[in-house]
């Protein structure tokens, strides 16, 4: 069937018995500007690099040809010509161990331009830049239409005009679709080049999964396994009963070979019911006194579990202060925390309870990672400034007693991962709490939010528990989607933002109380 077909085509690499052909297009492309390579010239880039010379063959006869090298791009800088890239045709710049792959040439025979060549070519480009894992492709682009348009605006007027699609520009209009950006103007780039004055546009592409290097042992993962805890609140007779619970269900997501575990806001609140105190603000004050020792309980679980656990949320009570702070128990021995900023007015008002003043983005074995406790989610700058210092998974420890209380957080934390392109974790507990005043009653249905997108699920939940039911949710996040999504994604919000027009600032900064945003 397929030999009656009016076209066959075929990507591959170039061999120096397609000189001939290549040479043909070339000197119908490059009339203007000299023409074809010399044999000589293709043969050494053939044979320096030959994984990086691609054509495309209908039916046996090249069509189409793009050609690369790769370089240490820091050795040649911004202010370079193309008779300098290209070692005036010996190419003995192309650099094996470089990080940038250089866009040499690509042409296209004018027969066939209607078939968007030069397309899969770009993007067998962008490939073999993935696989070679390099920061990114690097071209100088002909602005060939700024002839018409010289007499009445600058370069970098014209490129501005192109980019706003006011202007077409045969071939910078065709690098900006591809996924390029202009990174800068260079005179005298081919001075040849008469119809575009001689000036070029370089223009970059960077590749998103590049590696600053590879690590056979404990580089970053792609997949990210959590679990999250829906707990439920029961009567502990003892902080080794609590204890006794935690370790159960670390011991139960870790033998799934998670990377963490998520506990909720309060989850130790049953240990109130140990206290003999009769007013909420003193028992919460005797709750606080638990948590640095559970705190350490979490530290030499997390090493021996071999799992970064988030402690949920609980009381800390330091110089007459009381505030609600959540722990990142690291698997290496190391911790952090994060405090609750936003109290809400029944935590003042039973509790006395204050709002902390630090906002982090904290690290761990598998990527950055930010922690908002219940009512912060609610405000949509924190999580976004979190966003900006290249947060992709959000975790939100909550505690609510109704199911309005509930799906505020929820439909909140849902925003938050659209917003942001970010995935978010939530958890919550169920059950009641009888002798516990201010926490006699609990809602809770545990989720995980992705963006809403193509490649992730179709209501945008990757996973969800049953509501008011004990149960652990197991939760696979691929980091590489959020890559894509920020690139290529239906929509993008991080990209999008008019920052021209507005901007987020920390404001809150005590000597003794930086924040780390």
């Amino acid at each position: 069937m397929s030999e009656n077909t009016e076209h066959k085509l075929i990507l591959r690499q170039l061999t120096t018995s397609d000189y001939k052909e290549v040479k043909q297009i070339m000197e119908l492309v490059y009339t203007n500007i000299g023409g074809s390579w010399t044999q000589k010239e293709f043969s050494s880039l053939l044979k320096r690099f030959p994984e990086g010379q691609l054509c495309i063959e209908d039916k046996g006869r090249v069509v189409a040809a793009a050609l690369s090298i790769i370089v240490q791009y820091s050795e040649h800088g911004d202010k370079h010509t193309y008779e300098q890239i290209v070692g005036g045709g010996k190419f003995d710049t192309h650099d094996p161990d470089g990080d940038t792959l250089y866009g040499v040439d690509v042409f296209v025979h004018p027969e066939y331009r209607n078939l968007r060549l030069g397309r899969r070519l770009y993007d067998a480009r962008k490939e073999l830049c993935e696989n070679l894992n390099l920061r990114g492709i690097i071209l100088g682009g002909r602005i060939p239409g700024y002839k018409e348009h010289s007499d009445k605006m600058t370069p970098g007027k014209y490129i501005e005009q192109v980019r706003n699609k006011e202007i077409y520009d045969p071939i910078l209009t065709f690098q900006l679709s591809n996924g390029f950006h202009v990174r800068k103007i260079i005179r005298g780039y081919m001075p040849q080049d008469k119809e575009s004055k001689a000036y070029a546009s370089l223009l970059e592409w960077i590749n998103v999964y590049y590696e600053e290097k590879e690590t056979l042992v404990g580089g970053k993962k792609r997949i990210v396994r959590i679990g999250v805890i829906q707990w439920q609140m029961r009567q502990m007779t003892s902080l080794e009963d609590f204890e006794q619970q935690v370790e159960f269900f670390i011991d139960t997501v870790s033998s799934y070979k998670a990377d963490l575990v998520l506990f909720p806001e309060f989850f130790n609140a049953p240990l109130m019911a140990l206290s003999d105190e009769r007013t909420p603000s003193a028992a919460i004050r005797k709750l606080a006194e638990y948590t640095d020792g559970i705190r350490e309980r979490l530290i030499h679980l997390a090493l021996s579990y071999n799992i970064n656990i988030i402690a949920g949320s609980m009381p800390e009570y330091i110089d007459n202060k009381l505030h609600n702070v959540s722990y990142l128990c690291r698997r290496d021995g190391t911790y952090d925390k994060q405090y609750k900023l936003h109290v809400t007015p029944d935590e003042s008002h039973y509790w006395g309870m204050r709002g902390g003043n630090k906002l982090a983005v904290f690290d761990t074995d598998f990527g950055k990672v930010g922690i908002l406790i219940c009512y912060d989610v609610e405000f949509p700058e924190l999580a976004r400034m979190l966003s900006d210092q290249e947060m992709k998974i959000l975790f939100v420890p909550y505690q609510t007693d109704t199911k309005n209380a509930y799906l505020r957080v929820r439909h909140c934390a849902q925003a938050r991962a659209i917003e942001n392109e970010c995935y978010v974790a939530i958890t919550g507990s169920v059950g009641n709490l009888p002798r516990v005043e201010n926490m006699d009653i609990q809602y809770s249905q545990s989720a995980v939010f992705s963006p809403s997108d193509v490649a992730f699920p179709h209501d945008a939940i990757i996973a969800e528990a049953t509501p008011n039911t004990e149960m652990t949710l197991i939760a696979d996040l691929d980091l590489d989607l959020l890559k894509d999504l920020n690139t290529t994604g239906s929509v993008r919000n991080l990209r999008d933002r008019r920052k021209d027009l507005y901007n987020l600032s920390w404001l809150h900064q005590k000597e003794d109380d930086l924040t780390e945003i």
